[in-house]
């Protein structure tokens, strides 16, 4: 046989012995339940004694102050705190570490800033204020190995970066690669950098896409598309994306070299007594020891224009009680499916 012909028949032999891998997607499970007069959390942390804190989106109400849910590592004992001087719309926040001292940061979305936040009683300080006026978009914020704070900005397509102590921010990178025309309509959103720090990545939800940033060069690139509304995104030791895909219910995990998916964990399986089961409109992630932590959004994107009909819209607008929810911090194994055909 020659060896062109040889070399062909070896490539379909192996392709017809091979099975197709299939998702084992796991099941994400209701981790907390919101209290009453709190809705639509969005971002969400947690603390190096495993409580879990969201700050809610809340587009139910006209005005401030938005607020905090605490809730305990088993999802109990929820605390309610109320953000003095923010507006109902807060997005990301996470904790940063300043010397000895961990504060808490807070996006205020309709107030084009971000806060700094004492946890306990709400007390707030201007941590930056975003430049742009009513068109910035402050989403979500991530820092550097010197404590340096960036944060994503969908309207304006502008990653904004601060000192460790706040002040003025000023433009780290900017692209129409961060901006969209899509729906949900939000350009940049999670970011995060890689465990070099040599490379930042930023979810695009309007376009579906992650776009990766060398630190290098700050010239924006897409890495990955096809993420049904990226939202929310971190990254693990192994240098996986995790990407909160909210249009899709799901997260997707993709690799860090090609931007193959590797896993998608998690589905919205309906509702129940009015609160999502699995994930609905998940928007925000968080690792915590075992567990990833997801804030359930669960929007109804009609509320801002009638035109912005999405495929869970009606699922969300039923939603009466909402949630967080949590899936084990593990890729679960692929195998064989099996075939129709012997």
């Amino acid at each position: 046989m020659p060896r062109t012909a040889g070399m062909v028949a070896l490539a379909c032999s192996w392709l017809l012995t091979s099975s197709a891998s299939a998702w084992n997607r796991g099941e994400a499970k209701r981790f907390a339940t919101l209290p009453a007069g709190t809705a639509h959390p969005e971002g969400i942390a947690v603390d190096s004694g495993g409580n879990v804190y969201v700050a809610d989106f809340d587009v139910s109400k006209s005005a401030g102050p938005g607020q905090l849910v605490v809730f305990d590592p088993s999802g109990k004992n929820a605390r309610v705190v109320n953000v003095a001087g923010s507006s109902n719309l807060l997005l990301g926040l996470d904790f940063h570490r300043v010397g000895s001292t961990v504060e808490l940061l807070v996006i205020d979305f309709g107030g084009q800033k971000v806060l700094r936040v004492d946890p306990g009683t709400g007390a707030s300080s201007i941590f930056t204020t975003i430049p742009g006026g009513a068109a910035a978009g402050p989403n979500a914020l991530t820092f550097d190995g010197a404590g340096n704070v960036y944060i994503s900005d969908s309207f304006q397509g502008v990653i904004w970066q601060t000192g460790p102590t706040g002040g003025a921010a000023t433009a780290w990178a900017s692209s129409p690669l961060l901006t969209t025309t899509g729906v949900p309509p939000f350009g940049a959103n999670g970011i995060a950098f890689n465990k070099r720090g040599t490379a930042m990545f930023v979810a695009n939800t309007g376009n579906d896409t992650v776009v990766r940033i060398p630190v290098a060069t700050k010239v924006a690139e897409v890495f990955v598309n096809s993420i049904n509304g990226a939202d929310g995104l971190a990254i693990d030791d192994q240098d996986n994306l995790w990407v909160v895909a909210n249009q899709a219910d799901e997260i997707v995990v993709v690799e860090p070299t090609e931007g193959r998916a590797i896993a998608k964990l998690g589905d919205f399986n309906g509702l129940k007594n009015g609160a999502p089961v699995g994930l609905l409109f998940p928007a925000s992630i968080a690792f915590h020891g075992e567990w990833v932590y997801i804030s359930n959004l669960a929007l109804d994107l009609r509320l801002f224009n009638p035109a912005f009909d999405a495929v869970d819209s009606a699922w969300a607008a039923q939603v009466t009680r909402h949630t967080v929810a949590r899936i084990p911090k593990r890729i679960l194994g692929t195998g064989g499916g099996e075939d129709d055909d012997d």
